[in-house]
């Protein structure tokens, strides 16, 4: 394994114990600053449009400088707004801190995943994104519990803390073991966004914002699901998380290994599987040991798709990948936006802790509608192209259906 793929899992890391070690002190910032639960929920909501915002416009603002460059700049804003965030006075400048921390997110993973996929050989690109995204479910092996913990007992702006001095780590890390080469090969943003004239990036968007959101319809609200519905106590929460990430670390790694061979039928199998467990948890969410159980299957099988959406994405857009490679890290945000405020909403109607969990069977089930959509274009785009191959007339070629303007 090259060492730049271990800084950039380094970086993930921390990240990822910013984004999700949130869902386990919730209740206690939302105490602190005199707010309910839903209105806490927009800390996960905020983050997440953050990161929708910025995956693009950093990247384009980057365009002209080296990846290293880039990497080392957006985890410096990284570290800025964890430090707001532990030290913000109000609810506002709290979340204010979450979305500057937010804007790194999308930029780092986009940037990161074609650095990554660059440093290996080609039928090995999957798997070396998917060592990345390690450190994002390492986080939620080790980061987010360990930081729930220590918000429980310390209070919830030392956790924060920490994750800036995390953060601080990632940056040295980045400095250090990623090469100086690696410029984005367009030589102007508008080579960039001609990736997305092609209708199959724009599906793999919208399969990544439903299929993700499914998870975090769920997982945003967690806490309060497992305390007053499963009957936690709150301590146990932790290691609910751990198992969590334990589920989201093996599927991390079966994906990666699954999309350099047989990328569709393994996001079909993990995208209905993931819509058939949310539904089942429901169900499961009464009884404590079915609630772990299920919990650690729906991380497994949520970010199994990650590594296997991200290469779909790097396939599609291969002249111009890290606009598109970053869009998709963002589509994956909006997501846990979308599912995070519905969430909210289903609870604030009084459906109760549960309800988030119909919401997610729904988006990811909409997602693998359109994974057989983007398989079936695929094919047909295939199909014409060895048409024309084996009428030896390429400039008679009809314009290939992923091609078609979104």
């Amino acid at each position: 394994m090259p060492l730049a793929l271990l800084a950039l899992a380094i970086g993930a890391f921390g990240i990822g114990t910013t984004e999700f070690v949130i869902m386990g002190v919730l209740p206690q910032v939302a105490g602190d600053f005199g707010v309910s639960i839903p209105t806490a929920g927009w800390l996960v909501t905020g983050y997440a449009l953050g990161v929708v915002v910025g995956a693009p416009i950093l990247t384009v603002l980057g365009a002209k400088a080296s990846r290293k460059k880039m990497l080392m700049i957006l985890m410096g804003l990284f570290v800025v707004g964890n430090t707001l965030s532990a030290l913000a006075p109000t609810f506002g400048l709290m979340l204010t801190g979450r979305v500057v921390a937010s804007l790194a997110h999308g930029a780092f993973f986009g940037i990161g995943s074609v650095v990554a996929a660059d440093l290996v050989a080609p039928q090995k690109k999957a798997s070396a994104i998917s060592l990345m995204f390690m450190g994002l479910t390492v986080a939620n092996i080790v980061g987010v519990p360990g930081g729930t913990s220590i918000g429980q007992a310390l209070g919830w702006r030392v956790t924060f803390g920490l994750v800036a001095v995390l953060g601080v780590v990632g940056l040295l890390g980045v400095a250090k073991l990623v090469p100086e080469h690696g410029r984005p090969e367009a030589a102007n943003v508008r080579t960039e966004f001609a990736a997305f004239k092609n209708v199959q990036v724009w599906l793999a968007m919208a399969m990544t914002v439903l299929g993700y959101g499914g998870v975090f319809a769920a997982i945003t609200y967690i806490t309060p699901m497992m305390t007053e519905v499963a009957g936690y106590t709150e301590g146990a929460v932790t290691w609910l998380l751990v198992l969590f990430g334990i589920g989201m670390f093996l599927g991390n790694l079966l994906g990666g290994k699954f999309a350099d061979r047989a990328l569709m039928p393994m996001l079909f199998v993990s995208l209905a599987a993931l819509s058939a467990t949310l539904l089942v948890f429901t169900a499961t969410a009464h009884h404590k040991v079915l609630a772990a159980i299920t919990l650690t299957l729906i991380g497994a099988l949520g970010f199994a798709t990650v590594p296997l959406l991200q290469k779909w994405v790097l396939d599609q857009a291969s002249a111009a990948p890290t606009l598109a490679s970053a869009a998709n890290i963002g589509a994956f945000n909006l997501g846990n936006a979308l599912a995070a405020w519905l969430g909210g909403v289903v609870i604030a109607a009084g459906l109760g802790f549960t309800a988030p969990n119909w919401v997610g069977a729904l988006l990811s089930g909409t997602a693998l509608l359109l994974a057989f959509l983007a398989a079936y274009l695929d094919r047909r785009t295939r199909a014409a192209r060895s048409r024309v191959v084996a009428a030896g007339t390429p400039e008679a070629a009809p314009a290939p259906v992923a091609a078609a303007h979104h």
